[in-house]
C-alpha cells in the first residue's frame, strides 16, 4: 500500500505511537502550566515562559545531546535507574518519549496560554460564585470555551513530534522496532541513495504537514468567527 515496505509501515506505526503518547502527556502537563503562565506577569513566569520556549530556538542536536547525557548510563537519571536495578533510557523508546515531550512543549503550552489569556478570569469567577468547584469549572467552563486552543495545541504537538529528527537521532539512535521512526528511515534511504523510497515517505510527510497546517488555520478561523 502506497508503495511502502513492511519496515516502512513499522516505522509509521512507531512514529504514530510516539506522537500520540507525547501529545497526551503534553496536554496533561501543558494545561496547568499554560494556565499559570496566563494568570500573571511576574518575573518567575517570564523566566518559565523563556525556558518553555527554548526548543524553538535551540538546535535539536543541542537538546538531544544534553538529554543523551542525562538519560545515559553516566547521567543523573540513567545512573539512578541503574542503581535501582533498571536500565538507562538512552536509545530506548521511553527515552524518545521524554525527549519528545521536552522538545515539543512550546507547541502545546503557547496555544493554550494564548487561549487562556483571552478567556480571562471572569467566567470562572461567575462559576465559582454559583458553587462550582475547581473540577466543575474546568469541565464546564474552561474546556468548552477553550476547545479551539486545545485542538490546536494537540494538533501542533502531534505534528511536531512526527517531524522530529535531530533529537530522535541523538537520544534514540536508529534501532529497528525501538527508535526507528519515519524521520530516521528517510535519512537512511537518502544516505543509501535510495531516493525513490525517501521520496515516498517525504511526500507522505509533506501532505501530512499541509493537512495539519490547514486544520490549524481552519480551527483558528472558525473560532475567531464564533467570537465575532
Amino acid at each position: 500500500m502506497f508503495g511502502l515496505s513492511h519496515e516502512d509501515w513499522g516505522a509509521v506505526l512507531l512514529t504514530l505511537e510516539l506522537a500520540g503518547l507525547t501529545t497526551l502527556i503534553l496536554l496533561i502537563i501543558a494545561t496547568p502550566l499554560a494556565w499559570w503562565l496566563a494568570s500573571g506577569k511576574s518575573m518567575w513566569r517570564i523566566a518559565v515562559q523563556a525556558i518553555v520556549a527554548l526548543p524553538l530556538v535551540l538546535p535539536p542536536t543541542v537538546l538531544g545531546f544534553y538529554m543523551l547525557i542525562l538519560l545515559g548510563p553516566n547521567g543523573y537519571v540513567g545512573s539512578t535507574l541503574e542503581s535501582w536495578g533498571l536500565t538507562h533510557l538512552a536509545f530506548t523508546f521511553e527515552g524518545l518519549v521524554i525527549s519528545s515531550v521536552l522538545y515539543s512543549i512550546p507547541f502545546a503550552v503557547q496555544p493554550l496560554q494564548e487561549t487562556f489569556s483571552h478567556l480571562g478570569r471572569r467566567p470562572l469567577e461567575v462559576a465559582a460564585a454559583m458553587g462550582a468547584n475547581a473540577l466543575d469549572r474546568f469541565v464546564t467552563v474552561i474546556l468548552p470555551l477553550c476547545k479551539g486552543g486545545f485542538a490546536i495545541a494537540a494538533t501542533l504537538a502531534f505534528a511536531h513530534t512526527i517531524g522530529e529528527f535531530g533529537v530522535i537521532l541523538m537520544v534514540g539512535g536508529n534501532i529497528p522496532g525501538e527508535t526507528h521512526v519515519l524521520s530516521t528511515v528517510i535519512y537512511d534511504y537518502a544516505e543509501s541513495m535510495n531516493y525513490a523510497a525517501a521520496h515516498r515517505l517525504s511526500l507522505l510527510l509533506l501532505v501530512f504537514a499541509f493537512a495539519v497546517l490547514f486544520t490549524v488555520f481552519a480551527v483558528n478561523r472558525r473560532f475567531e468567527a464564533v467570537k465575532l
